[in-house]
């Protein structure tokens, strides 16, 4: 089956929608076009997995909402423009979709610049048009706490309701351009607030499901995810063990809270090296649990049950997880493993198709008609 599996891979195109790289190599930089010691994904490892393209997420911390959040991202973009010109032999960016597909046929990896954070618009339509000039093609619209247009599930208090005034215009004007509005991260008041204001298909880039994790706001309901896919939007399945299951999102929230603890009982600051070694002493006593290969497909065919084949897609979150991969999916030479698990589980080859690409291919040629239509 798994020659199954990369034989279809060759001869379709697969698209990851989040991979936080940019941050990644950011940090610390290395070559992708070999194998790298760290990371999750490089080139060569994508090629074995059969990965056509992937979203490189230009991810901004929530502390520079106030300032350095556009020079930082700024800094990212750059980078990945210089590591596409010095492997522009093997990779080259995609704008649209059709430099999508002529990358496809050439050979050539596709990297699609995202944009996770809106902190760096600061309030200005200006800066929008500014970063869809730079190529990026979605907006996630806040990270891990409330910003300047919407409010975070992350964040225990609520800024916005929703948007803000500014969101309400920013999603217009996404519509208006064809920049693609993700709704991973947001509150549950912010993503109706969206479906409200947005007139064209919209995306979870890389959430999962809540039904698999019934009290955490960061993935979907059953009923938001119908009212995605009646706005004709995507969900697209993130990879990260806490999305997966209830009983790693515990240990995880338990581990926290116990080491938490530990520290301020001792006084030690939570970046200091003593602190680092308490962390290990903890995990090589508390081993971690990983979910599977099977807990994915479980997602994929919850979306599958609740709306149909044409609303899911995968967006893993590499290297942004960090140790939190399921087991048999731990880097991007991993996706035909989770192939074999859908061929095994039914899935015809176009169903897979559209789980691979085609769906958030749909959204994506929404979004660029618009913009066709309005300019």
């Amino acid at each position: 089956m798994i020659e199954k599996a990369n034989k279809f891979l060759k001869k379709n195109i697969l698209i990851d929608t989040h991979i936080d790289l940019p941050s990644r190599l950011l940090l610390n930089m290395e070559d992708i076009s070999k194998i790298t010691p760290s990371g999750d994904f490089d080139l060569a490892r994508a090629k074995k997995g059969g990965l056509s393209g992937a979203f490189a997420a230009v991810y901004v911390p929530v502390s520079l909402e106030e300032s350095g959040a556009l020079e930082f991202a700024v800094k990212q973009i750059e980078l990945m423009e210089r590591i596409v010109g010095e492997h522009s032999d093997i990779a080259g960016f995609a704008s649209d979709i059709i430099s999508l597909k002529l990358n496809h046929k050439n050979n050539l990896f596709s990297f699609i610049l995202a944009l996770e954070n809106g902190a760096p618009l600061s309030g200005k339509l200006e800066n929008l048009y500014y970063f869809f000039d730079m190529g990026i093609r979605y907006l996630t619209l806040a990270h891990s706490r409330n910003n300047h247009i919407c409010d975070s599930s992350y964040d225990d208090s609520e800024k916005w309701s929703g948007l803000s005034d500014f969101g309400i215009e920013l999603i217009q004007e996404m519509n208006k351009i064809g920049m693609i509005i993700d709704v991973s991260h947001v509150s549950d008041k912010t993503f109706y607030d969206v479906l409200k204001y947005s007139k064209l298909p919209i995306a979870a880039t890389h959430s999962s499901c809540r039904h698999f994790t019934p009290d955490w706001e960061r993935n979907m309901s059953d009923e938001m995810i119908k009212d995605l896919a009646k706005n004709g939007g995507v969900i697209q399945i993130n990879f990260g063990s806490d999305f997966l299951r209830e009983d790693i999102l515990n240990r995880s929230r338990n581990e926290k809270k116990e080491l938490n603890e530990i520290l301020q009982r001792y006084s030690i600051a939570s970046g200091s090296i003593e602190a680092e070694e308490i962390r290990n002493e903890y995990r090589a006593s508390n081993p971690k649990v990983f979910a599977t290969i099977s807990d994915v497909a479980n997602h994929i065919d919850h979306v599958v049950n609740l709306v149909g084949i044409d609303y899911v897609g995968i967006g893993s979150d590499y290297d942004g997880l960090g140790d939190q991969l399921p087991e048999g999916l731990k880097d991007v030479s991993s996706y035909p493993n989770l192939i074999v698990e859908l061929f095994n589980r039914g899935y015809s080859e176009e169903d897979m198709k559209k789980i691979c690409s085609g769906n958030f291919i749909r959204v994506w040629k929404a979004n660029e008609q618009a913009r066709k239509i309005n300019s």
